[in-house]
Protein backbone atom coordinates (compact mmCIF):
# COMPACT_ATOMS: atom_id res chain seq x y z
CA UNK A 1 0.00 0.00 0.00
CA UNK A 2 1.48 3.42 -1.15
CA UNK A 3 1.93 5.63 1.79
CA UNK A 4 1.31 8.90 -0.73
CA UNK A 5 -1.95 10.03 -0.02
CA UNK A 6 -1.76 13.76 -1.19
CA UNK A 7 -3.84 13.29 -3.77
CA UNK A 8 -7.24 12.07 -2.13
CA UNK A 9 -9.69 14.83 -1.44
CA UNK A 10 -10.32 13.90 2.12
CA UNK A 11 -9.11 11.87 4.76
CA UNK A 12 -11.63 10.51 7.42
CA UNK A 13 -10.96 10.12 10.80
CA UNK A 14 -12.73 8.85 13.56
CA UNK A 15 -12.76 8.65 17.02
CA UNK A 16 -14.20 4.69 18.69
CA UNK A 17 -15.15 4.97 22.30
CA UNK A 18 -17.21 2.62 24.38
CA UNK A 19 -20.40 4.91 24.57
CA UNK A 20 -19.79 6.84 21.14
CA UNK A 21 -18.25 6.53 17.80
CA UNK A 22 -17.07 9.99 16.52
CA UNK A 23 -16.35 10.23 12.72
CA UNK A 24 -15.33 13.61 10.51
CA UNK A 25 -13.74 14.45 7.28
CA UNK A 26 -10.61 17.06 6.75
CA UNK A 27 -8.57 18.09 3.88
CA UNK A 28 -6.02 15.59 2.65
CA UNK A 29 -2.86 16.77 3.95
CA UNK A 30 -3.73 19.76 6.01
CA UNK A 31 -1.78 19.78 8.56
CA UNK A 32 -4.17 22.38 10.40
CA UNK A 33 -6.45 19.53 11.03
CA UNK A 34 -9.40 21.37 10.05
CA UNK A 35 -12.64 19.14 11.31
CA UNK A 36 -15.96 19.27 9.10
CA UNK A 37 -18.81 17.15 8.81
CA UNK A 38 -18.53 16.20 12.14
CA UNK A 39 -21.08 13.02 13.62
CA UNK A 40 -21.26 11.14 16.93
CA UNK A 41 -23.14 7.77 16.83
CA UNK A 42 -24.17 5.59 19.46
CA UNK A 43 -21.74 2.29 19.36
CA UNK A 44 -24.79 0.48 20.74
CA UNK A 45 -26.78 0.96 17.31
CA UNK A 46 -24.26 -0.82 15.29
CA UNK A 47 -23.10 -4.23 15.04
CA UNK A 48 -19.31 -3.30 14.15
CA UNK A 49 -16.96 -0.95 13.29
CA UNK A 50 -17.54 -1.08 9.59
CA UNK A 51 -21.25 -0.32 10.07
CA UNK A 52 -21.37 2.71 11.79
CA UNK A 53 -18.34 3.87 9.28
CA UNK A 54 -20.76 2.99 6.49
CA UNK A 55 -24.06 4.87 8.53
CA UNK A 56 -21.52 8.13 8.48
CA UNK A 57 -20.42 7.95 5.29
CA UNK A 58 -23.94 8.00 3.68
CA UNK A 59 -24.71 10.85 5.63
CA UNK A 60 -21.69 13.09 3.92
CA UNK A 61 -21.94 14.64 0.15
CA UNK A 62 -18.23 14.19 -0.03
CA UNK A 63 -16.78 11.78 -2.49
CA UNK A 64 -15.67 8.44 -0.49
CA UNK A 65 -12.92 8.87 1.45
CA UNK A 66 -9.99 6.47 0.72
CA UNK A 67 -7.58 6.98 3.54
CA UNK A 68 -8.57 6.58 6.88
CA UNK A 69 -7.58 6.89 10.76
CA UNK A 70 -9.41 6.00 13.59
CA UNK A 71 -8.59 5.78 17.20
CA UNK A 72 -10.34 3.32 19.79
CA UNK A 73 -10.36 2.72 23.18
CA UNK A 74 -8.34 -0.32 23.37
CA UNK A 75 -4.63 -1.36 22.62
CA UNK A 76 -3.94 -1.55 18.85
CA UNK A 77 -1.45 -4.82 19.01
CA UNK A 78 -2.05 -6.78 16.09
CA UNK A 79 -5.08 -7.39 13.04
CA UNK A 80 -7.71 -8.63 14.98
CA UNK A 81 -8.48 -5.63 17.99
CA UNK A 82 -11.35 -5.61 20.70
CA UNK A 83 -12.42 -2.82 22.28
CA UNK A 84 -11.33 -2.93 26.43
CA UNK A 85 -14.84 -1.99 27.78
CA UNK A 86 -17.67 -2.39 24.56
CA UNK A 87 -18.35 -5.81 22.62
CA UNK A 88 -17.26 -5.01 19.27
CA UNK A 89 -14.24 -6.93 17.54
CA UNK A 90 -12.76 -6.60 14.03
CA UNK A 91 -9.86 -7.13 12.05
CA UNK A 92 -8.04 -4.02 10.40
CA UNK A 93 -7.00 -5.41 7.38
CA UNK A 94 -10.92 -6.78 6.68
CA UNK A 95 -11.98 -3.79 8.02
CA UNK A 96 -10.34 -1.50 5.11
CA UNK A 97 -11.19 -4.08 2.75
CA UNK A 98 -14.87 -3.84 3.45
CA UNK A 99 -14.71 -0.12 3.32
CA UNK A 100 -12.66 0.37 0.11
CA UNK A 101 -9.96 2.02 1.63
CA UNK A 102 -6.04 2.00 0.09
CA UNK A 103 -5.19 2.82 3.97
CA UNK A 104 -6.73 2.34 7.35
CA UNK A 105 -4.54 3.53 10.37
CA UNK A 106 -5.93 2.18 13.64
CA UNK A 107 -4.29 3.61 16.88
CA UNK A 108 -5.45 4.13 20.45
CA UNK A 109 -7.08 7.15 21.57
CA UNK A 110 -5.35 8.78 23.62
CA UNK A 111 -2.57 8.27 21.56
CA UNK A 112 -4.29 10.48 18.97
CA UNK A 113 -5.38 12.59 22.12
CA UNK A 114 -1.83 13.34 22.66
CA UNK A 115 -0.88 13.94 18.85
CA UNK A 116 -3.51 16.91 19.13
CA UNK A 117 -2.03 18.62 21.93
CA UNK A 118 0.83 21.15 20.00
CA UNK A 119 -2.54 22.54 17.81
CA UNK A 120 -4.89 22.71 20.60
CA UNK A 121 -5.76 26.42 21.17
CA UNK A 122 -5.30 28.14 24.19
CA UNK A 123 -8.99 28.76 24.40
CA UNK A 124 -9.20 24.82 24.06
CA UNK A 125 -7.73 24.12 27.23
CA UNK A 126 -8.24 25.29 30.79
CA UNK A 127 -5.69 25.46 33.40
CA UNK A 128 -5.86 24.45 37.30
CA UNK A 129 -2.88 25.83 39.80
CA UNK A 130 0.30 27.52 38.59
CA UNK A 131 3.21 26.49 36.64
CA UNK A 132 4.44 27.32 33.26
CA UNK A 133 5.58 24.92 30.40
CA UNK A 134 9.11 23.96 29.17
CA UNK A 135 9.52 24.59 25.59
CA UNK A 136 10.07 21.00 23.91
CA UNK A 137 9.24 19.20 27.53
CA UNK A 138 7.39 16.18 27.17
CA UNK A 139 3.57 16.34 27.59
CA UNK A 140 1.63 14.11 29.85
CA UNK A 141 -1.91 13.29 28.99
CA UNK A 142 -4.69 11.11 31.31
CA UNK A 143 -8.57 11.18 31.10
CA UNK A 144 -11.57 9.40 32.81
CA UNK A 145 -14.49 8.58 30.40
CA UNK A 146 -15.81 4.75 30.30
CA UNK A 147 -12.42 3.53 30.94
CA UNK A 148 -8.77 5.93 32.12
CA UNK A 149 -6.53 7.11 29.15
CA UNK A 150 -2.90 7.64 29.75
CA UNK A 151 -0.39 8.74 27.14
CA UNK A 152 2.55 11.03 26.41
CA UNK A 153 4.49 13.26 23.95
CA UNK A 154 8.24 13.29 22.80
CA UNK A 155 9.98 15.20 20.71
CA UNK A 156 12.43 13.70 18.64
CA UNK A 157 14.01 16.46 16.17
CA UNK A 158 11.55 18.77 15.24
CA UNK A 159 8.28 16.58 15.39
CA UNK A 160 6.54 15.06 18.21
CA UNK A 161 6.43 11.24 18.98
CA UNK A 162 3.48 9.98 21.21
CA UNK A 163 3.07 6.78 23.40
CA UNK A 164 1.23 4.25 23.35
CA UNK A 165 0.49 2.32 26.30
CA UNK A 166 -2.10 1.48 28.86
CA UNK A 167 -1.24 3.27 31.94
CA UNK A 168 -5.02 3.24 32.91
CA UNK A 169 -4.53 -0.57 34.56
CA UNK A 170 -1.28 0.09 36.93
CA UNK A 171 -2.18 -0.72 40.10
CA UNK A 172 -3.82 1.91 42.16
CA UNK A 173 -1.94 3.45 44.77
CA UNK A 174 -3.82 4.99 47.82
CA UNK A 175 -2.79 8.01 50.02
CA UNK A 176 -4.84 8.65 52.31
CA UNK A 177 -6.52 5.95 54.50
CA UNK A 178 -9.70 6.44 53.42
CA UNK A 179 -8.80 5.27 50.02
CA UNK A 180 -7.22 2.56 51.63
CA UNK A 181 -10.30 1.21 52.92
CA UNK A 182 -11.87 1.66 49.42
CA UNK A 183 -8.79 -0.22 47.71
CA UNK A 184 -9.15 -3.24 50.16
CA UNK A 185 -13.10 -3.72 49.48
CA UNK A 186 -12.27 -3.36 45.29
CA UNK A 187 -9.34 -5.69 45.63
CA UNK A 188 -12.24 -7.82 47.35
CA UNK A 189 -14.15 -7.46 44.40
CA UNK A 190 -11.74 -7.66 41.78
CA UNK A 191 -8.41 -8.96 42.63
CA UNK A 192 -6.07 -6.67 41.14
CA UNK A 193 -7.07 -2.66 41.44
CA UNK A 194 -6.44 -0.79 38.79
CA UNK A 195 -6.80 3.30 38.49
CA UNK A 196 -9.18 2.68 36.14
CA UNK A 197 -11.46 1.20 38.84
CA UNK A 198 -11.42 4.13 40.49
CA UNK A 199 -11.14 6.69 37.71
CA UNK A 200 -13.94 6.43 34.98
CA UNK A 201 -17.03 6.45 35.01
CA UNK A 202 -17.71 3.56 36.44
CA UNK A 203 -15.43 4.04 38.70
CA UNK A 204 -17.31 6.77 40.40
CA UNK A 205 -19.77 4.16 40.94
CA UNK A 206 -17.33 2.16 42.63
CA UNK A 207 -16.66 4.97 45.07
CA UNK A 208 -19.74 5.76 45.75
CA UNK A 209 -20.71 1.70 46.37
CA UNK A 210 -17.56 1.14 48.23
CA UNK A 211 -18.30 4.40 50.83
CA UNK A 212 -21.62 3.71 50.84
CA UNK A 213 -20.47 0.42 52.46
CA UNK A 214 -17.92 1.58 54.95
CA UNK A 215 -20.40 3.97 56.21
CA UNK A 216 -23.77 1.70 56.44
CA UNK A 217 -25.67 3.68 54.27
CA UNK A 218 -28.22 2.07 51.91
CA UNK A 219 -26.98 1.87 48.07
CA UNK A 220 -28.96 3.56 45.58
CA UNK A 221 -28.50 2.29 42.04
CA UNK A 222 -26.94 5.44 40.94
CA UNK A 223 -25.30 5.81 37.30
CA UNK A 224 -21.92 7.70 37.20
CA UNK A 225 -23.87 10.68 35.98
CA UNK A 226 -26.00 10.73 38.93
CA UNK A 227 -22.86 10.31 41.44
CA UNK A 228 -20.80 13.31 39.40
CA UNK A 229 -24.51 15.57 40.20
CA UNK A 230 -25.31 15.02 43.55
CA UNK A 231 -21.43 15.67 44.43
CA UNK A 232 -21.43 18.58 43.03
CA UNK A 233 -24.60 19.39 44.07
CA UNK A 234 -23.37 18.64 47.38
CA UNK A 235 -27.15 16.94 48.07
CA UNK A 236 -26.16 13.56 48.78
CA UNK A 237 -22.98 13.01 51.09
CA UNK A 238 -21.50 9.34 50.34
CA UNK A 239 -21.88 11.30 46.62
CA UNK A 240 -19.71 14.32 47.45
CA UNK A 241 -17.04 12.21 49.44
CA UNK A 242 -16.61 10.02 45.78
CA UNK A 243 -16.49 13.16 43.84
CA UNK A 244 -14.05 14.75 46.22
CA UNK A 245 -12.03 11.00 46.10
CA UNK A 246 -12.13 11.11 42.30
CA UNK A 247 -10.96 14.27 42.18
CA UNK A 248 -8.15 13.58 45.07
CA UNK A 249 -6.35 10.52 43.22
CA UNK A 250 -6.16 11.82 39.92
CA UNK A 251 -3.97 14.46 41.10
CA UNK A 252 -2.07 11.69 42.74
CA UNK A 253 -2.15 9.73 39.08
CA UNK A 254 -1.39 12.71 37.22
CA UNK A 255 1.61 13.48 39.07
CA UNK A 256 2.68 10.12 39.51
CA UNK A 257 2.68 10.54 35.32
CA UNK A 258 4.39 13.98 35.51
CA UNK A 259 7.45 12.43 37.17
CA UNK A 260 7.61 9.27 35.18
CA UNK A 261 7.69 11.07 31.89
CA UNK A 262 9.54 14.26 32.95
CA UNK A 263 6.48 15.51 31.69
CA UNK A 264 7.67 19.42 32.17
CA UNK A 265 5.95 20.79 29.58
CA UNK A 266 1.98 20.23 31.04
CA UNK A 267 -0.26 17.40 31.89
CA UNK A 268 -3.09 17.64 30.56
CA UNK A 269 -6.62 16.30 30.99
CA UNK A 270 -8.88 14.48 28.75
CA UNK A 271 -11.84 12.30 28.81
CA UNK A 272 -15.45 13.02 28.98
CA UNK A 273 -16.20 13.42 32.87
CA UNK A 274 -13.68 15.99 34.04
CA UNK A 275 -14.60 19.04 31.39
CA UNK A 276 -17.73 18.84 32.80
CA UNK A 277 -16.80 19.71 36.05
CA UNK A 278 -16.03 23.26 35.75
CA UNK A 279 -15.25 24.98 38.48
CA UNK A 280 -15.81 21.82 40.82
CA UNK A 281 -12.96 20.57 39.42
CA UNK A 282 -10.99 23.69 39.87
CA UNK A 283 -11.35 24.13 43.84
CA UNK A 284 -10.75 19.93 44.01
CA UNK A 285 -7.70 18.68 45.25
CA UNK A 286 -6.77 17.80 42.64
CA UNK A 287 -4.10 20.17 42.01
CA UNK A 288 -2.68 20.03 45.72
CA UNK A 289 -2.47 15.86 45.53
CA UNK A 290 -0.76 16.41 41.79
CA UNK A 291 1.87 18.51 43.84
CA UNK A 292 2.40 16.19 47.24
CA UNK A 293 5.18 14.15 46.17
CA UNK A 294 7.67 15.06 48.96
CA UNK A 295 11.00 16.04 47.86
CA UNK A 296 9.63 16.60 44.52
CA UNK A 297 7.04 19.07 45.42
CA UNK A 298 8.99 22.27 44.15
CA UNK A 299 9.16 20.24 40.90
CA UNK A 300 5.89 19.35 40.04
CA UNK A 301 4.75 22.65 41.54
CA UNK A 302 6.63 24.04 38.33
CA UNK A 303 4.27 22.17 35.86
CA UNK A 304 1.07 23.27 34.38
CA UNK A 305 -1.72 21.69 34.22
CA UNK A 306 -4.94 21.64 31.75
CA UNK A 307 -8.17 20.46 31.54
CA UNK A 308 -8.93 20.00 27.54
CA UNK A 309 -12.32 21.76 26.55
CA UNK A 310 -12.05 20.73 22.67
CA UNK A 311 -14.87 18.57 21.42
CA UNK A 312 -13.09 16.41 19.17
CA UNK A 313 -9.20 16.80 20.15
CA UNK A 314 -8.68 12.86 19.40
CA UNK A 315 -10.66 13.33 15.91
CA UNK A 316 -7.39 16.04 15.22
CA UNK A 317 -4.70 13.66 16.75
CA UNK A 318 -6.23 11.10 14.44
CA UNK A 319 -5.77 13.09 11.33
CA UNK A 320 -2.49 14.19 12.43
CA UNK A 321 -1.16 10.60 12.67
CA UNK A 322 -2.11 10.47 8.55
CA UNK A 323 0.50 12.85 8.05
CA UNK A 324 3.22 10.33 8.76
CA UNK A 325 3.90 7.45 6.01
CA UNK A 326 1.46 4.52 6.49
CA UNK A 327 3.55 1.76 8.13
CA UNK A 328 1.70 -1.77 6.28
CA UNK A 329 1.57 -2.59 3.14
Amino acid sequence: MSSNVSSDACWLVGDVGSTNARFGLVAAGDRSAALRDVASLRCADYPGLAAAVEAYLARVPEPRPRVAAIAIAAPPTGDRLSLTNHPWTFSISETRQVLGLDRLDILNDFTALALSLPVLPMEDLVKVGEGSPTADAPLAVIGPGTGLGVSGLIKTGDRWMALTGEGGHAAFSPVTEREMDVARMLKRRYGHVSWERLLSGPGLVNLYESLAELTGQALEPLSPRDVSKRGMERSCPICSEALDMFCGTLGTAAGNLALTLGARGGVYIGGGIVPKLGAFFQRSAFRQRFEEKGRFADYLAAIPTYVISARYPALIGSAIALLAPAVSA
